[in-house]
C-alpha cells in the first residue's frame, strides 16, 4: 500500500448482523435504517459472480436508540449542517461509527421505507430554504 500512497489508514473490522444508516440534514435524523449484512457475507453487498444484498428495514427516528442518534448526530456535526448518511454498528452496546457519506443514497423503498414522500419533501424544502436565504442580501447591523 506505501507503494500507492504516503497515508494508510485504516480501520477494525467488527462483524455484526447490520449497520444502521441514520440519514442527518442540517443536524438533524431524518430517516434511519438497518442495513442487514448479504447471506453468509461480512458486507452487506456480496459482489461474488452472482451480486446479493442484504435486506434493509426502515424505522422511525423515535424508534432508534438515542446513543444510535447522539452518535450520529455528533458525526454529522464534525463534518458540517449538509445532507449526511452516518453507518454505524453497534458493538459491545457501545455506536461506533463505520462511516460518514457526504452524498447518501436515497432509494425508493429503502431509505423513504418509514417516511414515504415525506423524506423527499423534507430535503426539498430544506435546499429551498437555502436557496432563499442566498437570494436575500447580507445586510450588517
Amino acid at each position: 500500500m506505501f507503494k500507492e500512497s504516503s497515508v494508510v489508514i485504516a480501520q477494525k473490522y467488527y462483524y455484526t448482523d447490520f449497520d444502521w444508516r441514520i440519514g442527518v440534514l442540517n443536524n438533524k435524523p431524518i430517516y434511519a435504517c438497518k442495513y442487514y449484512m448479504a447471506k453468509g457475507h461480512w458486507q452487506i453487498t456480496n459482489h461474488t459472480k452472482k451480486i446479493q444484498h442484504g435486506g434493509t428495514e426502515a424505522f422511525a427516528i423515535q424508534q432508534v436508540d438515542k446513543i444510535v442518534l447522539k452518535a450520529a448526530l455528533k458525526a454529522a456535526k464534525t463534518i458540517g449542517n449538509g445532507l449526511y448518511g452516518i453507518d454505524i454498528k453497534m458493538v459491545d452496546n457501545k455506536p461506533l461509527i463505520i462511516e460518514i457519506n457526504d452524498n447518501p443514497s436515497i432509494d425508493a423503498d429503502v431509505e423513504d421505507e418509514y417516511a414515504g414522500d415525506q423524506l423527499y419533501t423534507t430535503i426539498m424544502l430544506e435546499f429551498l430554504n437555502r436557496m432563499n436565504l442566498k437570494k436575500t442580501p447580507y445586510v450588517n447591523h
